[in-house]
């Protein structure tokens, strides 16, 4: 019988990486037009401080899984959880641009290297049948984040004129909660056997998640290395056949997220129902029905994933 409650909380605590991922990403619109007016920025100046973000995502997600091959999964969810707790306090008490600019793109560094160290840690403890939808919780908490970070950033509002701080240091509360939580998550069984060659502590993991499947989980994980050592495959055979589509389609979902647009609406959502005539609390709040509709159709997503 599987352990359900232990599957879940592990991979729950592990996509709190997405939870901070998508805050991270949704934060910055609440405060950026109060810090260009607070240091006299340039419309220039200001979308390169939004961009450091992304810059540092880009970077983390090229590298991040080289330490999750070398030190362990665990280990470098860890080292991410410092990234964004560092970067939300820093963000938070940056005295001036060039800081903000700093701080921003370490938070970017944890949000690229959690996005791909988080799926795969997921992935890796999840039997067959829930992988995909205990894999797709870390897209849920992306927009869960984001929303939540729609929802801080109104709540705080304009109370004062400082109130971009405390929208940028919102973020170190789930990042201390992640720091903590992820200590309760065991190392993934398949880094521990096929990078280790820690099958007894691998198969403490796998009995913990289903006792009745150890054996042949253990024999699974085995033979996918061994087939992975074996078989090389070129680039033309991966472009061919039936790899051809589905990695064309994955390629064009991705692409055309992107050049939707929808993450400059993220970032800037405020300023952008300000220039529609709304006022600063009516714009905070528009924000959050961005949040909302994401959230919705994410969810919708998780349910069918597993069933089409």
């Amino acid at each position: 019988m599987q352990n359900n409650t232990k599957l879940v909380f592990w991979s729950v605590t592990v996509a709190l990486g997405g939870f901070l991922f998508g805050f991270d990403t949704a934060v910055i619109s609440g405060g950026e037009q109060e810090i260009q007016q607070l240091w006299g920025l340039s419309n220039q100046m200001i979308g390169q401080m939004v961009a450091m973000a992304l810059y540092g995502t880009i970077i983390g997600a090229l590298l991040g899984g080289i330490p999750a091959d070398r030190v362990g999964r665990k280990k470098t969810l860890i080292w991410i959880s410092i990234l964004y707790f560092v970067s939300a306090v820093g963000s938070a008490l940056a005295p001036e641009i060039y800081s903000l600019m700093f701080f921003r793109f370490i938070g970017g560094l944890g949000v690229g290297a959690s996005s791909v160290v988080a799926p795969m840690y997921i992935s890796e403890i999840s039997p067959a049948s829930k992988r995909g939808q205990l894999t797709a919780l870390f897209q849920f908490n992306i927009v869960l984040g984001i929303l939540v970070a729609f929802l801080s950033n109104y709540l705080i509002g304009t109370a004062d004129s400082g109130a971009w701080r405390w929208m940028l240091g919102m973020e170190g509360f789930p990042a201390a909660a992640f720091i903590v939580m992820i200590f309760m998550v065991p190392e993934s069984p398949r880094w521990l056997i096929v990078k280790e060659g820690r099958v007894e502590e691998a198969r403490k993991i796998l009995a913990v998640i289903n006792p009745a499947t150890v054996d042949a989980s253990l024999a699974a994980i085995t033979a996918a290395d061994t087939t992975d050592h074996s078989k090389t495959i070129g680039i033309g055979e991966f472009f061919s056949g039936k790899y051809r589509l589905p990695i064309l389609l994955a390629f064009l979902f991705a692409l055309f997220n992107q050049m939707s647009g929808i993450n400059a609406v993220i970032y800037f959502a405020p300023r952008i129902f300000n220039n529609t005539g709304m006022g600063d609390d009516a714009a905070l709040l528009s924000s959050v029905g961005i949040g909302v509709t994401n959230l919705v159709f994410t969810m919708l997503g998780m349910v069918l994933i597993d069933r089409m």
